[in-house]
């Protein structure tokens, strides 16, 4: 029966929108079925580990249902048959990745509490030209850099606090540090941005290849895809085309030949990101639905 409601799945997503992927087999969980419905939801537990990359964006306790529903689209009876089992923890959320395009859906998500704290939007237009902006400067960062792309990361992550997109954890600071510098030693890509010798923004992203079992699979079609993990940029020096100019850069090295397209993840709360995502050629394709504690899902 769950290989017949994947394949209904993949219908309805295609029908919805040509970017989505088909529908894949979840991961293992605890399966819940409402009576009388053919749909099939997989809870899925994940406990972070203290002092990780995720927990700056994630609660610690994460439930993510994943509902196999076939071509229907009503969500609320599973999450109905979801709420019983969710347990009561402070720092924890319930999660639903669900297509962006799919708006009837939205009338449960919300009825049950959840918001749509984030989007992952995608591009596929080719890059353009570079533009260039008097007096600003952007290089590929170095290891001398650290302290500075640090700060810069810490920027935007507490912006993004401020509406729900992050967690300002007290070692944000070492976590950003170490993996800034884990990117570094990599070889991924870090761009940085000067203005009169000021360091203003950056930007990091790197390529993914999404290919069967992979995690990329379950959110864009196969092939390879450029990811832009972080655009930051000095509230002193927004509005002044500097995150257009970064992301340029990123755009002329990730969206080469064989690149399908990129990726990233904002948060709608926020109040700059969704326009200036959409004037990069980003559209919606998955909403990250969410409710904080899990225990909280009406």
């Amino acid at each position: 029966m769950t290989a017949a409601l994947l394949r209904a799945q993949s219908a309805w997503f295609a029908c919805l929108d040509p970017l989505l992927p088909s529908a894949v087999e979840p991961p293992a969980g605890e399966v819940v079925q409402p009576d009388g419905s053919p749909a099939v939801g997989v809870l899925v537990r994940t406990l972070l580990e203290p002092g990780t990359p995720q927990t700056l964006w994630s609660a610690m306790d994460v439930t993510e249902l994943h509902p196999i529903m076939g071509d229907t689209d009503d969500l609320d009876p599973l999450l109905r048959a979801a709420r019983p089992t969710l347990r009561d923890a402070a720092d924890s959320s319930f999660v639903v990745i669900w297509p962006s395009r799919d708006i009837r859906a939205a009338r449960a998500l919300l009825a049950h509490g959840l918001v749509p704290l984030s989007v992952l939007a995608a591009r596929t237009a080719h890059a353009g030209p570079v533009a260039e902006v008097p007096g600003l400067s952007i290089r590929r960062a170095g290891t001398a850099d650290l302290p500075a792309l640090t700060e810069s990361a810490m920027a935007e992550l507490t912006y993004s606090h401020q509406v729900g997109g992050a967690f300002l954890r007290p070692n944000a600071p070492a976590i950003k540090r170490a993996a800034l510098s884990t990117h570094l030693l990599q070889g991924d890509p870090v761009w940085i941005a000067e203005r009169d010798g000021r360091v203003v923004g950056h930007a990091e992203g790197w390529h993914t290849d999404s290919v069967p079992g992979s995690w990329a699979e379950t959110r864009v079609r196969h092939g390879r895809w450029g990811y832009v993990n972080c655009l930051s940029v000095r509230a002193d020096a927004r509005g002044t085309g500097v995150g257009r100019a970064l992301m340029d850069v990123v755009h002329a090295e990730l969206l080469g030949e064989p690149s399908v397209g990129a990726f990233l993840y904002y948060n709608p709360p926020n109040p700059v990101s969704p326009a200036f995502w959409s004037r990069q050629g980003y559209r919606p394709l998955w909403t990250v639905w969410e409710i904080r504690p899990a225990s909280a899902l009406r």
